[in-house]
């Protein structure tokens, strides 16, 4: 399909462009206009409206293979599109665990067929069971985009090393989520004014910021990259100023939840006010957004982890998660961009470009340069909408923003030059 988004404004930090324009696309690749003169194409008018690279989600949980009562790579897909994500990392803690070719292969051939672009990780050690190390090299080349234990901690440090160093030599990125579990201690919330407040164990934050520096040191040693899931502490935005002012190969995400919510906000004994890492304290929300802000925190994800009412009806006894890729482009225009005054252009950075360059995809995603993928997302900054759980596309309607009344939203995703959403045609 040959296609021409007229009179937007152009927001493309990776060529420093921020005006009103025209966006071509030919056979699914951006284009310029000489290209596709006097050929058929479908136009879309644009006008007030943003035009951005789509968004990539580096983090998210489909439940796909064993859980798919939760999500399916199918929902999981309808959902990332109506959100403007073109692109969607899937974590590995499937049953089974995605530790072997066959499990990730068998992945990969039904996601060629969906809307948007499915990337899949490999666990780091057989069923994730922190014991012996998957056959990383034979996943890289069967198609893992990155390698992760998420859902938990490598915690033996000697067979972490090892998987460091076989990392380093795939040159692929290691993702680690970031917790001490013997610190957790039955926690199940931020350890804070919501634990005080209805009596039950706190999380602190040490959880997460020992594991971190580990994570950061340990990897410089083996000189494997790292990316940081879900950071939610000011002691993970203190340690990546003092990572990158040593010029380490790491980088970071923050979740919508963890820089819109604190422990303050929860008002109930909710399942969807659960998960982890849990909300923190209002100084850790202001860290993390001047993080984003400056820079120093790279990327937005969702964490996007899909639950069934049945489970996240327990209150605090709840599986920890929530879901997020329907709302996560509006909660960070209104709660940075409208709120915090951060550039549009830094939203664009911290969903678009910058999840491109964790994969070492910016050449071809996260820009609207000719000759790139033509993945791109039409964001209406004045559209005014309520999130309403009964209609995500999602299986999981477990957030804690249902009800939440916001400005801005995701019109139209294309992907592959493709349009995959179309708010006007649902």
């Amino acid at each position: 399909m040959n296609l021409i988004i007229k009179n937007g404004t152009i927001v493309d930090p990776s060529q420093n462009i921020h005006e009103v324009g025209n966006v071509y696309v030919k056979d699914g690749i951006i284009v310029n206009e000489d290209e596709i003169k006097g050929e058929d194409a479908q136009v879309i008018d644009a006008a007030g409206k943003y035009v951005f690279p789509g968004f990539i989600d580096l983090h998210v949980h489909f439940r796909d293979p064993g859980l798919t009562y939760k999500e399916d790579i199918v929902t999981g897909a309808a959902a990332a599109a109506a959100g403007g994500v073109t692109t969607v990392c899937c974590m590995p803690n499937t049953k089974p665990v995605v530790d072997s070719v066959e499990t990730l292969k068998d992945i990969l051939s039904r996601a060629a067929a969906l809307p948007v672009r499915l990337e899949q990780l490999s666990a780091i050690t057989v069923g994730e069971n922190n014991e012996e190390l998957v056959d990383i090299a034979a996943m890289k080349e069967a198609g893992a985009i990155a390698f992760s234990e998420d859902g938990k901690s490598v915690m033996d440090p000697v067979l972490f090393e090892k998987g460091l160093k076989e990392i380093a030599k795939s040159g692929l990125v290691c993702m680690s989520h970031c917790e001490e579990k013997n610190l957790v201690q039955g926690g199940v919330i931020n350890f804070g004014v919501a634990s005080k407040k209805y009596n039950v164990k706190g999380i602190k934050n040490d959880v997460e910021d020992v594991i971190a520096a580990r994570d950061i040191f340990m990897a410089a040693e083996e000189g494997a990259r790292l990316h940081l899931c879900h950071c939610s502490t000011r002691g993970t935005v203190e340690l990546m100023k003092m990572a990158k002012s040593m010029g380490l190969n790491v980088t970071a995400e923050v979740c919508p939840h963890h820089f819109v919510l604190s422990d303050s906000d929860i008002t109930s004994v909710d399942g969807n006010f659960k998960m982890n890492p849990p909300l923190r304290s209002k100084e850790d929300v202001k860290a993390l957004v001047e993080g984003l802000k400056s820079g120093i925190m790279d990327c937005i994800s969702t964490d996007h982890a899909p639950h069934s009412a049945e489970e996240k009806s327990h209150g605090f006894d709840s599986p920890f998660g929530i879901v997020g890729l329907e709302t996560s482009a509006a909660l960070t225009y209104n709660y940075l961009v409208l709120k915090e005054n951060m550039p549009v252009d830094q939203m664009v950075r911290l969903m678009s470009c910058n999840p491109a360059k964790v994969l070492e995809l910016d050449e071809e995603r996260g820009t609207l340069k000719s000759g790139a993928k033509a993945d791109i997302v039409i964001f209406d900054p004045e559209k005014k909408w309520t999130v309403d759980t009964d209609k995500f596309r999602s299986k999981g309607k477990n957030t804690p923003f249902n009800g939440y009344e916001l400005k801005g939203k995701c019109v139209t995703t294309i992907c592959r030059g493709e349009v995959v959403y179309d708010e006007n045609q649902q």
